[in-house]
């Protein structure tokens, strides 16, 4: 027998291939007697198991245990994980991931690229990132830039606030769970202009790790009963996946209010009335979440329409959450973004003192497009103070948002004034963005209302268009067949054929019988046009196959 055998006959080794007998071996009874080594000629024995090294589980033997049972399986795991789902990463995005690396392997398609129009992440999709954010962000990750004469003397003062408000003068640190108190108070003077002066408290300015923390965060604060008295939330169908995706890991109740397609998305306050009747048969519904401008819709609610939902939510007792992360993203002529604050406040002590609100902005949006650094920040207006108190424990327990998320909302909030010698570039690069982004979605709109079967509201804001389109009957049941919403079939068949990436409607909800996809509007402008193009001739040759 060779060395190598010998080594692995040890009385450990007889006790790991054979844990039946692990007590005679110790005692040197008939153990290792009645023990047959798996010993094929020309294999020397190994010593971890074939599960260790990858290779596939061998038959069990009556000498051996039988295979110990997971503690976590999907029948034991949260029951409300398994309801979660979020369309914006769903399969359509994983068989694009999946033709993508096809494509890099030599494999031939009936397209050279696939072209994601999935989601808002601008960068992506080719946005430039603005220059004074990057330069300042530099600086602060390495301070011994703050040396080189290549930066400009604001970015570099910038630069030094925000290190003098970390702990260590680095932002490696920890800040507190707020928040930087040096960017709370930007955020808070931010408001106070954009507002028209109306007073903002830096005490009541939570940063978080991009919008959606702070949504979330909300909704655990909300949610509380059982049966008839769980927690309901109205959200507006067509919505952000977020909304829906929470709700259902929080056990909540979800409220559909519906927007109205026919007015360019806009919201109806008989829908909003009926809804919440409806939901008072069955739970307690406690909020109401509005996105202006809209995702994925497109719009940007008037005036009027915010006054109406804050009369509505304070004759109803719910409590107001604003998400305005497009607040910059508005394109269309005649529309303007209006904050809830602001207009609650216009509407005065009635209201201004009585209905309680949040409100949420991101640096993931706009003008912007950070994403990746999960920067963001909710403004609380009339939380009841112990409430408060319990908001500030449980964001202590995520101990804080990212620090370099942190320092790119306070240069959001507190961009280059003029006279610093930032300024005239940071409006041209800023400028630049938006009216690509307004041109585009003019673009979209006039492009997809050409196409028989394709009806494109205006995209007066936010990214995204969500055009309604006719499915053939024939396709319809083709994808009841398979199992599948309407349009994930087709938004499935589009990819295949197009290499386009697109949402299917059903993702974020709409009416029965009508079907939708979503797409960005953040694609270099001659990459959008190839875009619209493909989808024009596919849904004309989808059209034609299925009628």
């Amino acid at each position: 027998m060779s060395a190598t055998r010998m080594q692995w006959l040890s009385p450990r080794n007889l006790r790991l291939l054979n844990p039946g007998r692990n007590e005679s071996l110790r005692r040197g009874g008939s153990g290792c007697r009645s023990l047959t080594l798996p010993l094929s000629p020309g294999r020397a024995l190994s010593g971890p198991s074939a599960t260790r090294r990858g290779l596939p589980k061998e038959k069990m033997t009556e000498n051996r245990a039988p295979p110990r049972a997971k503690v976590l399986t999907i029948d034991t795991m949260n029951p409300t994980v398994r309801k979660v789902e979020y369309a914006v990463r769903g399969p359509i995005v994983q068989r694009a991931l999946e033709l993508e690396r096809e494509l890099s392997e030599g494999m031939k398609k009936p397209f050279v690229e696939v072209i994601k129009a999935n989601i808002g992440d601008a960068h992506a999709m080719g946005q430039q990132p603005i220059t004074f954010f990057r330069q300042v962000l530099a600086l602060c990750s390495y301070p011994e830039l703050l040396n080189d004469s290549t930066f400009p003397e604001d970015a570099k003062s910038r630069a030094r606030r925000i290190l003098q408000s970390c702990g260590g003068n680095s932002m490696g640190s920890y800040s507190a769970s707020q928040g930087i108190d040096a960017v709370r108070q930007d955020v808070a003077r931010y408001i106070e202009r954009r507002d028209g002066g109306v007073p903002c408290d830096p005490d009541n300015v939570y940063l978080t790790t991009g919008a959606s923390d702070g949504i979330v965060t909300m909704l655990k604060l909300l949610v509380c009963g059982e049966g008839a008295t769980r927690t309901g939330v109205m959200i507006s169908i067509p919505q952000y996946p977020l909304y829906s995706a929470a709700l259902a890991e929080l056990a909540a109740v979800q409220v559909n209010y519906y927007l109205n397609e026919e007015k360019c998305w806009s919201m109806d306050l008989g829908e909003l009335q009926r809804s919440l009747e409806e939901a008072r048969r069955h739970c307690n519904p406690r909020a109401l979440c509005v996105i202006n401008p809209g995702n994925p819709t497109g719009q940007v609610q008037s005036r009027q329409c915010i006054e109406d939902v804050i009369r509505f939510a304070a004759k109803e007792r719910l409590f107001l959450m604003a998400d305005e992360v497009y607040q910059d993203n508005v394109y269309a002529d005649g529309c303007q973004f209006h904050s809830f604050k602001k207009v609650l406040f216009d509407m005065g002590p009635e209201y201004s003192d009585a209905v309680e609100l949040a409100s949420f902005h991101s640096t993931s949006k706009c003008y912007m497009g950070e994403c990746g650094f999960r920067g963001g920040y909710m403004e609380i207006i009339n939380m009841d103070e112990e409430v408060k108190a319990q908001l500030t424990k449980l964001v202590s327990v995520r101990l804080c948002p990212p620090v370099p998320g942190q320092a790119l909302m306070d240069l959001v909030v507190n961009p280059p004034q003029p006279g610093e010698p930032s300024h005239d570039k940071f409006i041209k690069e800023r400028t630049a963005t938006l009216s690509a982004l307004a041109e585009k979605a003019e673009l979209t709109e006039q492009v997809l209302n050409t196409v028989p079967g394709i009806s494109c509201n205006p995209v007066q804001g936010a990214m995204y268009s969500f055009p309604r389109i006719t499915i053939p009957e024939k396709a319809v049941k083709e994808a009841t067949d398979k199992g599948q919403q309407p349009d994930m079939f087709y938004c499935m068949k589009l990819l295949e054929e197009t290499g386009i990436c697109l949402v299917p409607g059903s993702g974020f909800g709409q009416r029965e019988g009508t079907h939708h996809f979503r797409m960005t509007i953040l694609p270099p402008k001659d990459k959008l046009t190839i875009l619209l193009n493909k989808v024009k001739e596919f849904h004309q040759r989808f059209t034609q196959q299925y009628s």
